[in-house]
Parts: C-alpha cells; structure tokens; sequence
C-alpha cells in the first residue's frame, strides 16, 4: 500500500492572551510560506482533478516534494487581492466583515479603489470617477490596527501576538502590507513580530535586483524600495534568496535557545515586476515558453528553491520532525494584463480570470501543509477552507488553548480536517477506494471527522473597481459557493450566474435559469451574510442608496 501511495502523488506532477495550557518542549516551530499573486496552476503540483496543460509549465521540485511529505488542499480559497488575505490572516475574520476587501495604499487615507470622491490611489483616477455608474462604499482603507480609535482601521488582536504572548520567537520576513503608514498597523513590530526583515505598508518591490539596490536608488526612491537588505547591495542576489537568507540567519537564535518559533516567510515574489532570474530563465526559452512566461517562469523557480533550502535547513539542524510548513498564496495568479503572456485573461485556464476576481482564477489557489506525525503523506482533502480559517488553526497547533480577541472571530480550525481527515484519506487510499487523482480529489471528509461542514458557504466580495480601465469580470462582484455550485452576482448587470463547478470548473455554462430555487437559496445565504457583516457596498450615483444585497433583486 505505500507504494500505490506514491503512484498517487506521483499524478500531481503533470485581544489579550489569558491562559496558555502549553507543554514548551512540545510546542512545534511553525512556518508560514506565502507566495505573492501565485496561481493555482503555476506548479508541477496539480491540485485539480486531473493534470492541465499549464501544469506543464513550470519546473518546482521543491512544492512536489512538500507535496509528497504534506497534504494537498485542492479547494483552497483566498481574497481576490493581497491586502485582504493577509489582514485576514491577521485577524480571524472574513475581508467582508473587516471592510476591507482592496488593497491598501502606502500613505494614510488614501483609498485606492477607483471610483467616488476626487482623491484616489492613482491621480489619473479622478478623470475615470465620475463615468461610473457607482460611488466608492465606506470602507477601511487604512487597513487593520492592534490599537483602537485609528481612523478607517478595523480594530484587531492580532494572532502573531497571541503567539509571542504564548512564548514564540515570532520572526517576519518580506511583505506585510495590512496597513498605511502612520497607523500602529504598518510594522510587523506592533503586531507581535520579534524580528521584522523587509516588512512595512510596500505592496510590490521597485525592483528584484540587488544590483540595483532593491528599489533603494536616491533619484528614484519609491514607497516600493524594499529595505533592510543592505548587506546585499551590489550583489549578484536577487530578492526572493536574499529574504531566504536572512530567514535562516534569523531562525538561529530560536534554534540555539531551544525557544519554538513562528517564521511568517511571505515573499515579495511572483508579484510584478515580471523579471528574469538568470539561473532558471534560459531553460524555459529553451523549452519553448514565450519570452515573458519564461521570465515569470524562472520567478517562481527562484520562489521553489527558497522552500528547499528552507526544507534542506530544517534537517540540517535537526528540528524538521517539530516544524509545521504551511504553504499559501494570497490571492489568484494575475492574469489582467500581459506581462506574463501575450493574451490577456487566459494564464489561470482552465480556471475563469485572475487576481482581483472572485471567479475561481481570482480567489482557488494552492494549499498544502506538512504536519510531521499529524498529517497523512501525499494526500488530498477538497474541504474548502479560506484565509479566515489560518487565525484559530494556528493557535492550536501552537497549544494555545485559551485566548480572548477584541474582535468576532469568523474562522474555524483546519487542525482536524489535516489530520484526523487526512488519515481518513490515507485509509482510503489504502482499502483501494481511491484509486487515482480525480477520485482523490472527489473524496469528502465528513463534518463528523473534520468538525467543518464540507459544504460551507465561501464567500468573495470584491465590491470595488481595482484598476483605472473597466474590468467586467473583475470590478463589484461578489459571489458565494456551496458544494458544487457557485453564485455570482453582477453588481453593475444587477445580474445573477449559477454554475456548477464540479462540471464546468471554468465558470462558462451559467444554469441560473434552469435552476432559479438554488439561485434564490444561495442569494438568500449571500446577502443574509453580507448583511451581518454590515459589509462594504457601492453607492449608485444617480440615487444616493448602496447597491442592492443578491436576494433583493
């Protein structure tokens, strides 16, 4: 039987603390890998049903070999954009009900969606405002807030700090982005990091490149300078190895101490700017890629080989039998634009668009974790599970039993769905009831078992305009899956779409007419939550009112 296990996993390469009821030796260290703008088809590992062809792509031994050791969540969700994933993370609470579902910008009180009012992100903004139909819902532009009483914050304990409260040497590396400069929220220091490398309000680097500083150029400096790396300027190193190094470099003290720690490894990488990185590019080329996918190629290589010298560091000191690895991407591949490929909305098929979409190319992405001794090897489990969930499902793992937060938690853990369930899958697997990767992906963990309902409702909101130009299948959506079918509604089409992913995966037959009970049961289930969330939603110019809630079309 363990080698029809490996015949499977072989089909994927196509508020305050109060109480800690901990045992310190036993605590597991804990590394939280996150990807920047990573899709769920951007690896040799296939979350799907079956290999796609753009599973073919790209060479990422490292993700398989994890994938191997861990268990694939083929039906993991996140924001349609980076910001509202990671304070998400943050907080335990859904985007919708935190009232932040765009990014936030780098200077305080700046919102940086593109419609209502005169000051935006963007200066161009202002002329494209009032051609739309819509006006800018109230929301927190300013991101989350460890303090109460800032401005346009939502107020949250944040789970890095339950855990430095609990006895972890917390360390961040890379990207923060949960907050504007000017409120506690920008630095990791205030949100429960011990060590902060590279972490402030920058959603994207100026630049990959050592050789230029990072971004950290006197006549060109920008908000998006990436900094505490200067130890590498002038070097030959890109970005993605220099967080990698200093990660290591950081993960010493915790080590030596014999202090559990909590490393948040959240890469800048495969955000733009698309680039080469020299080591990997020409072998893409080589392989047929068009220029611009080999470059973005040889990105997510460079991202692969900091998971394995993280893996390979772990053994090297002994501890990679106490180490948790949870492997993620904060929302969809981007896919809008060209600078990946030459044909826009086209790089996530066969999932519908990309980053900043609540179709399954904006908000599936990949998903694994490795649990030494707790998680099943190379097993897939389809719960859906979503950022929300990371808040509660951390904290156990780490033994902290008892917390208070000062704010509603909306997430649930996943502790028993990758352990207990994964086992049930593994049994499975053994009794010869999965016999390969469509059935693996087809098997449901019971409630009973996971102690989450494999049909809860995933909710995406996305109730703003992302960019300058009109993007309508992007811009003030929302939708809700339950089971099989999805719920889209069309704010601007006052319009609803049904689909049934389980057979249409790439969202293209909607059945809403032909079964208008489920349309009314999910947009009944849509607005109820929206509604208790008291969440963000446009205003229409011409009337004054906030667009209407799904059930009230």
């Amino acid at each position: 039987m363990k080698s029809f296990s490996k015949s499977l996993v072989g089909l994927t390469l196509l508020a305050p603390l109060t109480a800690c009821n901990c045992d310190k030796p036993e605590r597991p260290n804990i590394i939280f890998f996150l990807v920047d703008d990573y899709g769920w088809l951007d690896s040799s590992v296939a979350y799907g049903e079956e290999v796609y062809p753009n599973n073919l792509r790209i060479h990422t031994p490292n993700m398989q070999r994890l994938s191997e050791m861990g268990v694939i969540m083929t039906n993991a969700y996140a924001c349609p954009l980076s910001t509202p994933t990671r304070t998400s993370l943050m907080t335990g609470m859904h985007a919708a009900h935190e009232k932040i579902n765009m990014f936030t910008a780098p200077e305080i009180n700046t919102p940086t969606d593109f419609t209502g009012g005169t000051r935006g992100f963007f200066s161009e903004a202002s002329a494209r405002e009032a051609d739309d139909i819509f006006a800018r819902p109230e929301w927190n532009y300013n991101g989350i807030s460890p303090e109460p009483g800032i401005p346009h914050t939502q107020y949250a304990t944040p789970m890095v700090q339950q855990l430095r409260d609990a006895g972890y040497y917390t360390i961040h590396v890379g990207k923060a982005h949960w907050a504007s400069m000017g409120t506690p929220g920008v630095t990791p220091y205030n949100m429960g990091f011990i060590v902060n490398v590279a972490g402030n309000m920058a959603g994207m680097p100026r630049s990959y490149y050592a050789e230029e500083n990072f971004g950290n150029q006197p006549e060109k400096w920008t908000y998006s300078a990436i900094n505490d790396l200067e130890e590498y300027y002038g070097s030959e190193i890109n970005l993605t190895q220099a967080l990698t190094d200093k990660a290591l470099k950081a993960l010493d003290y915790p080590i030596r101490k014999k202090e559990p720690f909590y490393l948040y490894m959240s890469h800048y990488g495969v955000h733009t700017p698309i680039h080469e990185e020299p080591q990997f590019y020409q072998k893409y080329l080589d392989a047929g890629l068009e220029e611009r996918t080999a470059m973005y190629a040889s990105m997510v290589e460079s991202v692969d080989e900091s998971l394995g010298q993280i893996l390979d560091f772990l053994e090297e000191k002994g501890i990679a039998d106490n180490t948790i690895i949870i492997f993620y991407s904060d929302n969809g591949g981007h896919s809008l634009n060209t600078a990946k490929n030459s044909v826009a909305h086209t790089f996530n098929a066969p999932l519908r668009e990309g980053k900043g979409s609540v179709y399954e190319g904006g908000v599936r992405v990949p998903l694994m974790f490795y649990w030494p001794g707790r998680t099943a090897a190379g097993v897939r489990v389809n719960t859906p599970v979503m950022p929300e969930d990371f808040y509660p499902t951390i904290l156990e793992m780490a033994g902290v039993k008892e917390y208070r937060t000062v704010q509603e938690l909306d997430g649930q853990s996943m502790v028993k769905l990758i352990t207990d369930g994964s086992q049930l899958a593994a049994e499975a697997m053994r009794r010869g009831e999965i016999a390969d990767q469509r059935a693996a992906n087809a098997f449901v963990i019971p409630a009973s078992v996971s102690g989450i309902d494999p049909e809860r409702a995933v909710i995406s909101h996305m109730p703003h305009q992302w960019r300058i130009e009109d993007q309508e299948d992007v811009d003030f959506l929302s939708a809700v899956r339950k089971g099989d079918w999805k719920l889209v509604y069309r704010m601007h089409d006052a319009k609803l779409e049904l689909y049934n992913l389980k057979t249409d995966l790439s969202e293209r037959n909607d059945v809403a007419a032909e079964h208008p009970e489920i349309v009314r049961q999910l947009a009944a289930e849509l607005g109820g939550q929206l509604r208790a969330w008291e969440a963000p939603m446009p205003v229409v110019r011409a009337t004054g009112r906030t667009v209407p809630m799904p059930d009230e079309l």
